[in-house]
């Protein structure tokens, strides 16, 4: 049996507004944006580079808009991402080392908060799997 996250819902309450934040302040890419019949609205974001997508929109949960915390996007350079969001006009937490794994923050319009974290050299993980 095989199974794959490829989809996440992100409660949000105002949709062209969070669309704007994840396509021009993260750069994530549209992959479609659906009224599938009235009042349920699907917009599907995938961040650059990932095999799993975010989906915002309306008509489809009954999580409250920013009570999302914790989706880890995980970058090789984390400094230089970090300065790339930041560039773009996303509000990010200053780079942090934890023990040789690097962590950043953010969140969206409505409050959902994201982790940034570092890729995890091998000799780190080693260390801590030993």
């Amino acid at each position: 049996m095989e199974m794959r996250l490829e989809v996440v819902q992100v409660p949000v309450s105002d949709v062209d507004r969070a669309k704007a934040f994840y396509t021009e302040k993260l750069g994530f890419v549209l992959d479609h944006d659906v009224e599938h019949f009235p009042g349920m609205r699907v917009v599907q974001l995938t961040p650059p580079g990932s095999p799993t997508s975010v989906v915002i929109g309306t008509g489809m949960t009954a999580m409250e808009p920013g009570s999302l915390e914790g989706l880890q996007l995980v970058a090789p350079d984390l400094p230089a991402l970090r300065a790339e969001l930041v560039e773009r006009g996303a509000d990010i937490s200053e780079v942090q080392d934890m023990g040789g794994v690097l962590f950043a923050h953010f969140a969206d319009p409505d409050g959902n908060r994201w982790v940034l974290q570092g890729a995890t050299p091998p000799a780190v993980r080693d260390a801590h799997t030993a």
